[in-house]
């Protein structure tokens, strides 16, 4: 098995009526957890990583590590840049091997973003590699995004056509009431179902059958791990993510990519808190990191099987 591009598993995705988890990587016991979750669920997998994590990893370590855990489950797996924000990040994420990258450009007014998209998908599509845009702003602080609510804004259907007859980009991430960060929402949340299937009626009467749209800011922040948290030390309080049954609802619909990544952070969080406090003469890392990463597969491999609907979905 190999490094793929997403294009495949996004098409089958939409006409499966599930979602691909896009699970955020930014060590090697978070890659592990998330393959082998996806091994025991047989789920298509995206792993992501942002300019931040790249950084982190370092760009020699990151392509070693995942075809290290392809050579250790069998499984194709996408290798995604989330939110680049310039042509060079885009560069660089390619050379470091990834067959997915998205650009993010929604700060921009709509017709720099839209010129700026293009450059890169131009740039990207001649050397075999698929771009994801974004058009609309999610609330939220995740890495170097960081939007205030007052800033956000939903995506327009009719901006959205346009956007994407222009630009070339082959997935679109929308806003629909998302939000990056472990507080999302104060009230209920809530997704803008109507304006995702104006979107799509929009793009499939334009000859654009089957576009996979994209969900950022899509972490449950599940109840389980804030509680392992803050039972063990930490102040994680008033947190609050997408409830589960709305992404599944998503899903099927036109939603082909859901991005995961406050929902990992919070798992391995509560799992070395909850080892260290058990166990206070340890300071061996394989124990903690190891039980953090058991406990990371046992969160994505809930994700699969009740929001994002992807068992048995690699083929």
């Amino acid at each position: 098995m190999a490094l793929v591009t997403t294009t495949e598993m996004l098409k089958k995705a939409y006409e499966g009526g599930y979602a691909i988890g896009a699970f955020n990587i930014n060590n090697m016991e978070i890659i592990q957890g998330i393959i082998r979750a996806c091994k025991a669920q047989n789920s298509a997998v995206i792993l992501q990583v942002s300019k931040g994590a790249l950084k982190y990893i370092g760009r020699d370590y990151l392509k070693p590590m995942v075809m290290a855990a392809i050579a250790e489950t069998g499984m194709d797996v996408a290798l995604h840049l989330d939110h680049g924000s310039d042509l060079e990040t885009i560069k660089e994420a390619i050379e470091c091997g990834c067959t997915s990258v998205m650009f993010d450009g929604s700060h921009y007014d709509f017709e720099t973003n839209i010129a700026k998209t293009k450059e890169v998908v131009e740039y990207a599509h001649a050397r075999g590699v698929v771009v994801e845009a974004e058009l609309g702003r999610l609330a939220g602080v995740e890495d170097d995004v960081n939007v205030s609510k007052e800033d956000a804004t939903y995506t327009d259907p009719d901006e959205a056509l346009e956007f994407v007859k222009r630009t070339g980009a082959d997935s679109l991430a929308i806003a629909i009431g998302t939000s990056h960060g472990a507080y999302k929402f104060k009230g209920e949340a809530k997704l803008d179902f109507k304006r995702l299937e104006t979107i799509t009626k929009k793009l499939e009467e334009a000859g654009f059958k089957n576009y996979p749209i994209v969900l950022h800011g899509a972490s449950s922040v599940d109840v389980k791990s804030v509680e392992i948290c803050n039972e063990f030390g930490a102040s994680i309080s008033g947190a609050k993510g997408m409830p589960v049954e709305m992404l599944r609802h998503a899903a099927s619909l036109a939603v082909c990519k859901i991005n995961i990544d406050t929902d990992l952070r919070l798992a391995m969080t509560a799992g070395i808190r909850k080892h260290l406090a058990e166990n206070p003469k340890d300071f061996d890392p394989r124990g903690y990191l190891g039980n953090a990463r058991t406990y990371l597969q046992e969160i994505v491999e809930a994700k699969i099987i009740h929001a994002l609907g992807s068992v048995n979905s690699m083929q």
